[in-house]
């Protein structure tokens, strides 16, 4: 199930293969004496989940009379958390493991815990967007709401999982000095993202009329740095940085624009391969365009377009239709735009290494090994 692959100059990755999921980075871990990656890593972190898993749904005694929400809430989790690559959660273990010499299993272990929580609010947003979006799929099967014997339970399922964090955070960290910096970051976290969503569903409502007025790159840039780049990116490094006890606004402030920047990139990725990639490799139905999303895609072509190819746009996206879905795409391929979003990826590559490169207060190979992770990605 897994190979390792190594690469010069100390960097090793770890992938994962065979698991079909939404497009996330993959990812990678770093040993600063170049020792072998322990093939168990991946292993030990998904074990966590159980211990956590048997944590929230616990009840004993008196809570006997809750026993069946507890049964449907470890459905929900089961279902929800663990199938995706997990990115999320492991970057916060890589990212403490290049800060930290020497750490403590302990230590490790709780770096797995906060990762857990990191996807535990990454299942809450996927699951309450998937509703909003009305989507059908996600990770290769129907969406949760989409489950026989959901249907709208979903939403309470989604702040069951949102909940959940913090019980983590009480019953593993209350005692530790980074509690309450981790509590404060996972709730501006999850304000960020409700923010950035907010904007997403406002500028183009998935059963509203296509208004492209507010269609350009100053909103989409917004929406991606408010819904994504913030939780995706800024969050596990940060997490993995206060647990280091960096809590000083430089070191913060540096990360953030290495890793909102990050962000961007990768969801312009995702973006993309909304359109151009393979459901059965990123494990999604694309929608975008029956969305009526403002993805990078047609903010592009927008800029692009004649006034006949404009009137194409304005009849045929935010259409269920497929035939309409196909016109939209036809469009895409006479404006060239897979050209210009390879122009775009490099492109933004280079600024990201530049930025890497002038930081000095925080380790560059970290930041490299992320967006190495991503560079190229096909899901």
């Amino acid at each position: 199930m897994f190979t390792v692959v190594l690469f010069c100059n100390s960097q090793l990755w770890c992938k994962v293969k065979g698991v079909e999921t939404e497009g996330e980075f993959n990812f990678c871990h770093h040993e600063k004496h170049n020792k072998p990656i322990s093939m168990s890593e991946s292993q030990q972190f998904d074990q966590l989940f159980q211990e956590l898993s048997d944590v929230l749904t616990e009840c004993t005694g008196q809570e006997a009379e809750i026993g069946d929400a507890m049964a449907w809430f470890k459905k929900v989790l089961s279902f929800n958390v663990p199938h995706g690559k997990k990115n999320r959660g492991k970057s916060v273990v890589a990212s403490y493991k290049a800060l930290v010499s020497n750490p403590s299993e302990e230590d490790l272990k709780l770096a797995g815990i906060i990762g857990w929580c990191v996807e535990l609010l990454q299942a809450f947003f996927l699951v309450t967007d998937d509703i909003m979006d009305g989507s059908l799929t996600r990770r290769g099967q129907p969406c949760w709401y989409k489950m026989d014997g959901v249907g709208l339970l979903a939403i309470n399922d989604a702040i069951f999982l949102e909940m959940s964090m913090y019980r983590i955070f009480r019953q593993y960290l209350k005692d530790k000095p980074y509690y309450v910096n981790i509590m404060e970051l996972f709730h501006e976290a999850t304000n960020q993202t409700l923010v950035g969503q907010c904007l997403d569903m406002i500028t183009a409502p998935p059963q509203g009329s296509v208004d492209f007025s507010q269609f350009n790159m100053e909103r989409y840039s917004a929406i991606v740095k408010w819904k994504t780049a913030f939780y995706s990116f800024y969050l596990p490094i940060a997490s993995a940085m206060y647990m280091n006890g960096i809590t000083d606004e430089t070191s913060h402030s540096t990360a953030r624009r290495i890793l909102l920047k990050m962000g961007h990139f990768f969801q312009v990725q995702d973006d993309y391969l909304d359109c151009y990639g393979d459901p059965e490799v990123i494990g999604k139905i694309g929608t975008d365009i029956e969305d009526n999303k403002c993805s990078w895609l047609v903010v592009q072509a927008l800029s692009r377009v004649n006034d006949d190819q404009r009137e194409v746009l304005k009849n045929c996206y935010g259409c269920q239709d497929s035939g309409k879905v196909k016109r939209v795409k036809d469009l895409y391929r006479e404006l060239n735009l897979s050209d210009e979003y390879r122009k775009f990826e490099e492109r933004s590559y280079k600024e990201i290494m530049d930025i890497i490169e002038s930081c000095e207060s925080l380790p560059k190979d970290m930041f490299i090994h992320y967006v190495n992770s991503v560079y190229k990605r096909n899901k």
